[in-house]
């Protein structure tokens, strides 16, 4: 409880439930889409870059390849088990979309989770930085499998095409490539650039948190019509998700702030990447449904409830 009323301290999640109230009260307050854009590009692009330069230094060659195949695991078999769960109370086509969501992860929740273990001192590993990466295909190409295999319906995107647009979505390109470039960069030249990729961040961090929440904020009205059970699926799959992973992973890993962001990647919901794909790959899927789960109830979630949640149990085990 403590760390979760010590996260109230936090000036991006005051900032970030200013954006939720502006949008209950109906404010005229937002954030122009072209600046939110390139924040997010910003934010990627950065994170990336800092973690391809960690990485280069770091020599965990085998802590990749351990790590990454956990969360790759986990990005399959989550969405296997979603789906199961949602078949018959929300039909195929949805419980594939909305099992997707759940099995893939949030590059913003996993940046604020980076931003909370930097707040604390508390150090992680840049390999999971990729992990992350990683892990964003798998459970697209879970549900893309779930409603060929269930449906009779034909006029599908095809499995090429959709797998082509996972990896080349705009965050998991970006991503995967400012990682390649923080690699290939030398210290003096990454030095040059340190006052953008570094010394911003944070203020970067709260201006789009702040337009998070705004956008989160306009999500809850969905979340409402479609009763208690979408409500409690949106709360009670991160939790589980999150410990599950963190349990398993804790077999091998054994740093409290690389088990923390495990446990995060494994809580989180994928509101950009997986929409995307979704819309073109099950276009009888309704975004009003496993859109504003995401991003309307979890998300918020993660950021006031789940990072304290899981960092605690992340340091007890």
């Amino acid at each position: 409880m403590n760390a979760i009323l010590d996260n109230f301290s936090n000036p991006a999640l005051l900032f970030f439930l200013l954006g939720i109230i502006a949008s209950q009260v109906k404010s005229d307050l937002q954030i122009p889409e072209t600046s939110a854009k390139f924040i997010s590009v910003y934010l990627l692009m950065s994170i990336g870059f800092k973690g391809g330069q960690e990485l280069i230094h770091a020599h965990a060659g085998l802590k990749v390849l351990a790590y990454s195949m956990i969360g790759i695991a986990s990005a399959f078999c989550f969405p296997l088990i979603s789906f199961r769960i949602l078949k018959k109370r929300m039909g195929v086509d949805n419980a594939a979309a909305i099992a997707a969501s759940y099995g893939s992860v949030s590059a913003v929740t996993f940046i604020t989770a980076i931003a909370f273990l930097d707040e604390k001192n508390v150090p992680y590993g840049s390999f999971m930085i990729a992990a992350m990466a990683l892990m964003e295909v798998p459970a697209i190409i879970v549900g893309v499998y779930m409603v060929n295999r269930n449906s009779i319906n034909q006029s599908r995107a095809t499995f090429s095409s959709i797998l082509k647009h996972a990896f080349t979505n705009g965050s998991v390109f970006l991503l995967i490539g400012s990682l390649i470039i923080g690699m290939m960069t030398s210290d003096k030249q990454a030095d040059g650039i340190r006052p953008f990729t570094t010394d911003i961040f944070k203020g970067f961090l709260t201006v789009f948190l702040l337009d998070m929440g705004l956008s989160a904020g306009r999500q809850l009205k969905g979340l409402w019509r479609n009763g208690p059970f979408v409500l409690a699926f949106s709360i009670l799959t991160p939790i589980i998700q999150g410990i599950t992973l963190m349990t398993i992973s804790s077999l091998i890993i054994h740093e409290p702030g690389n088990l923390f962001l495990m446990g995060v990647l494994g809580a989180s919901a994928s509101y950009i990447a997986v929409p995307a794909a979704m819309r073109q790959a099950v276009p009888n899927a309704d975004p009003g449904i496993y859109l504003p789960m995401a991003l309307g109830m979890t998300f918020p979630f993660n950021i006031i409830v789940g990072l304290p949640m899981y960092w605690f149990v992340a340091s007890s085990l």
